[in-house]
């Protein structure tokens, strides 16, 4: 047994001002050895500070998420930012959610920063939003997005309204490092809280993006027990439409997520209950937030009955080219990330605005360029915006709904669906198809030793097509800076990229074929999907996972 590893556990016990955690901890202590693998686990190893903040499992020490990891967070951020400056925080409805955010303004009012603190839970785009219309210096939201129940996060934003990119997450980092123990941190209390004239504010905003005139249409809808139920439903009533129909068991906020494996609208089984809803209420439309309310699912009616799910790239086509031809303007910009869909760049090129491919993330995205007015990421996630530029400067799942809502309604008046306009697109511009794979995995290295493989053995052909380039993002790419993750280019436009995930012990694969449509658009996505599905079957091989 390690005397120092019990040092150290010992020394984080003294300072930790959370019951369940010491208690988890002094368990842990008392139950030596056997409990020393679990003890190893939560102390040889720390949660990083990146992907704009933190984000991991709740529990005692230095590799979890807990009042102690976030105070030195907080700590870290104060010094960075020096006396006197602003930082507006907000938090959803996880396990000890708003605790971390009080300890947060806490410790920041007590190194001599301004705090201003919701006085109830928000979703995350709504955090992004005051950050600029309060003026503030930085913003936090304590959240884990769509992480399992577990999982707690913690996430920076800077002056901008955007998330944190480097240098500043790399000083806020050794900030972090530099913080003795948290009970010696001087904590105040004077923070202001937030009530509902943000939230009125930002519901303005949003509701003066692109949705057009057009109103008459059926939604179905879930949060996902998270806590964009509220602030959707206001948005829509505010803009004039029908609240949406909400899934019941899903639309108070539960910490626990009981109705699904993971809260998340991309995982198998998430929509289930709201497919359901839509199926009996006949919806033209299903809408879904993730328990942040900062990504949109999509989903649409069948022309043969039943609906089906768009992928966030047709969702990013589709409002891509909605926004493009609802703003003016010469020096407009779209963005998009280097694992979404290569159609944007088709539309712009057609309109003849500006494209740019940024690493993923949407910190990445809303440091794209000036003009920006639109912004995407295949995982869900879009920022609309108008002639007055963007409301919030991250991916926003409430306006990101309110906006696909207009565009359907308009659609409909037409007699049209959106699965209509994905067809004038392939027509326009060729079938983009895409497709994921995703590993989750129980331990790391077997990510690690996948990218290893690759990198030894790249592939020369996957489904039956030739790599005709490979290019390791490892090593910087087109004036992007360096991150993990390999390219493959193949013949016929058809493109492959794998890298780790971000946010959650994953290998991602982002597959995408271009198929002309030379007559019936039905017969062209039959072919995609059965170039996808080589592409797939290759990949499995390749990646022995």
């Amino acid at each position: 047994m390690s005397d120092d590893l019990v040092r150290r556990a010992r020394a984080w016990l003294a300072q930790d001002p959370d019951p369940d955690t010491r208690a988890e901890l002094t368990g842990l202590l008392d139950g030596l050895p056997e409990s020393l693998g679990a003890l190893r686990e939560r102390f040889d190893a720390r949660l990083e500070f990146g992907t704009a903040g933190l984000r991991g499992e709740l529990g005692a020490g230095p590799n979890r998420m807990n009042r102690v990891t976030v105070m030195r967070a907080a700590a870290g951020l104060a010094h960075v930012l020096g006396p006197g400056a602003h930082v507006v925080i907000g938090y959803d409805a996880r396990h000890k959610s708003d605790v971390f955010a009080h300890d947060t303004a806490a410790v920041l009012t007590g190194a001599g920063l301004r705090a201003s603190v919701f006085d109830s839970p928000q979703p995350t785009p709504v955090l992004a939003f005051a950050v600029r219309h309060l003026g503030a210096d930085a913003g936090v939201t304590v959240t884990a997005s769509h992480n399992p129940p577990r999982d707690n996060g913690y996430k920076v934003y800077w002056g901008d309204g955007s998330q944190i990119v480097p240098p500043v997450d790399a000083e806020i980092s050794a900030a972090i490092d530099a913080v003795g123990p948290v009970s010696g941190l001087p904590l105040g209390s004077g923070w202001t809280s937030l009530g509902d004239d943000v939230v009125t504010a930002y519901l303005a905003a949003v509701t003066a993006l692109p949705i057009g005139e057009a109103r008459r249409l059926r939604v179905a809808y879930t949060p996902l027990h998270g806590v964009g139920g509220d602030l959707t439903r206001r948005a829509f009533l505010a803009a004039g439409f029908e609240a949406p129909a909400t899934v019941e068991e899903q639309a108070a906020p539960d910490p626990d997520f009981p109705t699904v494996a993971f809260p998340n609208p991309e995982e198998p089984g998430a929509m289930d209950l709201a497919l359901g809803l839509a199926r009996r209420i006949d919806a033209d439309l299903v809408l879904a937030n993730d328990p942040d309310a900062d990504r949109c699912a999509v989903g649409v009616r069948l022309p043969g009955g039943g609906h089906r799910m768009l992928t966030g790239d047709e969702v990013g086509a589709l409002l891509g080219e909605h926004v493009i031809r609802h703003t003016s303007g010469e020096d407009r910009l779209v963005a998009t990330t280097i694992v979404s869909s290569s159609l944007l760049g088709r539309i712009a090129t057609e309109y003849g605005v500006r494209h740019a491919e940024t690493l993923t993330g949407f910190k990445w995205i809303m440091k794209a360029g000036p003009g920006l007015v639109f912004g995407y990421e295949e995982a869900l996630g879009y920022s609309v915006g108008s002639d007055a530029g963007l409301p919030v400067h991250d991916k926003d799942g409430v306006g990101a709904a309110l906006t696909v809502a207009g565009l359907a309604a308009e659609a409909a008046a037409q007699g049209r669906t959106l699965l209509d306009l994905l067809d004038d697109q392939a027509r326009e511009y060729g079938l983009h198809a895409t497709s994921q794979l995703s590993f989750r995995v129980a331990d790391l290295a077997l990510i690690t030793e996948a990218m290893a493989g690759l990198r030894a053995v790249p592939p020369v052909e996957l489904g039956g097509r030739k790599v005709e380039a490979a290019d390791d993002l490892g090593a910087g790419l087109d004036g992007l800076p360096p991150t993990e993750g390999l390219r493959y280019r193949l013949s016929g436009g058809a493109r492959v990229v794998v890298r780790p995930s971000g946010t959650e012990p994953k290998l991602k694969c982002y597959l995408e074929v271009v198929v002309p449509v030379e007559g019936a658009v039905s017969a062209a996505r039959e072919r995609a999907v059965r170039d996808l599905d080589a592409l797939r079957s290759d990949l499995l091989t390749v990646l022995g996972l």
